[in-house]
């Protein structure tokens, strides 16, 4: 006997409050108490709430200080990104048992084409309660399913699926949430115009402005007068969504188009030297990271927080692609010129973008020769290996030197901003 092939087939999967989960599956005393993980100095930033913290009003890119206000007694948690990254690996592994088209979004979630696993594992819903009972039981973590014909559709019904929050703790959703084709329109129906993608707050107000404030009534605008407001292509977008369509595939293979690493200060910088110093150890660690993918970097950017708020960033085109750190920080620090950092520098970025692979060859230019560029990236890879044998601190950059050991720059640290001094 045949089994029935549903066609809506799509699944998003998100892990519900995914820091805090993983932070409470290693402190199960915190269970049932407002939890807040992000960074936990005044200028931190909320990563995640707990859904008891989440009655107070806290969300995710709150100002940690904020967070405080609204909820003294809430227990606040540095992130922590490995460890997050690591319990992440684990539940990608449960999504490629059941089918090997999984499209990581991020760290907590992902989408999924199920079309090709019904025959060995069921119907969709059947696969979605094994892959909930799977997290459930091997990591001690919840999460919540969507499934409908396309991503777009699938990624809304997820919201239906989820918790809601309570002082006394999460209130239970339904879990998985099904859109069928034929139900497409009367889910979309009961949404506001601001729950489709692309409609930031901007784009809300305008609509407003036109007097769309449902999906229905985006349905219902001329596309001709709603692409001359918005533009043709946002325009022709938000047409398509009103009505459910996306065409996107799941691409199980996501390339990266840039690498970046960045930190907010505890307090601003001021001075050349220790702006030159931050500078080096961000662009080492943005080194450290191309050479790990086997990428060449041909543009580097600079990103410079002043006290004031005001954010500037300047790139450049290097002669040659590069995975070296230096080089990195050499560029950067010319870049720093067209700067005026007197006022003080709050948050400082090296980013890496327009990549090529190590396999097509890294050519040096006579400056770089002259400088002795050639010699010094042999050692960043002696550097990557030390590293790699006895921990990431175990050799590094003098300006990271500190009076507790090195301090080198790692992969999510300072993610969401600093923490507690």
């Amino acid at each position: 006997m045949t089994k029935n092939i549903s066609t809506s087939h799509i699944m998003h999967i998100d892990m519900d409050a995914f820091f805090v989960s993983a932070e409470l599956v290693r402190r199960p005393e915190l269970v049932g108490k407002p939890v807040v993980v992000g960074g936990t100095g005044n200028r931190g930033v909320v990563a995640a709430a707990s859904y008891e913290a989440r009655s107070f009003g806290i969300h995710s890119a709150m100002p940690a200080f904020r967070a405080r206000k609204l909820c003294p007694e809430a227990v606040f948690l540095p992130g922590d990104h490995t460890y997050y990254a690591a319990t992440s690996y684990e539940v990608m592994q449960i999504f490629n048992r059941y089918t090997p088209l999984v499209e990581p979004i991020s760290l907590d979630e992902a989408f999924l084409d199920v079309g090709g696993s019904q025959r060995l594992y069921g119907t969709p819903v059947e696969i979605a309660k094994a892959i909930r009972s799977d997290i459930y039981s091997e990591q001690g973590l919840s999460c919540s399913v969507g499934i409908a014909p396309n991503k777009f559709m699938a990624k809304l019904a997820t919201e239906e699926a989820k918790p809601s929050p309570s002082r006394s703790g999460p209130v239970p959703g339904i879990g998985v949430m099904v859109v069928h084709p034929n139900g497409v329109i009367d889910f979309l129906d009961k949404l506001p115009v601001k729950s489709l993608w692309g409609v930031g707050p901007a784009t809300t107000k305008r609509l407003a402005q036109l007097g769309i404030i449902t999906v229905p009534e985006l349905r219902a605008f001329p596309l001709q007068a709603l692409k001359d407001a918005l533009g043709k292509v946002q325009g022709s977008h938000l047409h398509r969504l009103s009505f459910g369509i996306d065409e996107r595939n799941v691409e199980p293979t996501q390339v990266a188009k840039s690498i970046s690493s960045e930190e907010t200060f505890v307090t601003d910088l001021f001075g050349l030297a220790k702006v030159h110093s931050e500078i080096r150890r961000l662009s080492d660690s943005v080194g450290k990271r191309l050479r790990a993918s086997e990428k060449l970097a041909k543009t580097l950017s600079l990103k410079v927080r002043l006290s004031d708020f005001s954010t500037l960033v300047r790139s450049v085109t290097l002669p040659n692609p590069t995975d070296s750190g230096k080089v990195l920080a050499r560029e950067a620090i010319t870049l720093l010129e067209t700067v005026d950092i007197s006022t003080g520098v709050r948050l400082l970025g090296v980013g890496a973008s327009n990549f090529s692979q190590v396999k097509d060859g890294l050519q040096l230019s006579f400056d770089e020769l002259d400088s002795n560029d050639s010699e010094w990236r042999e050692t960043e890879d002696a550097i990557d290996a030390i590293r790699a044998k006895y921990g990431p601190d175990s050799i590094g950059l003098v300006s990271t030197l500190t009076e507790s050991g090195l301090n080198s720059k790692k992969r999510g640290i300072q993610q969401w901003g600093p923490n507690s001094s």
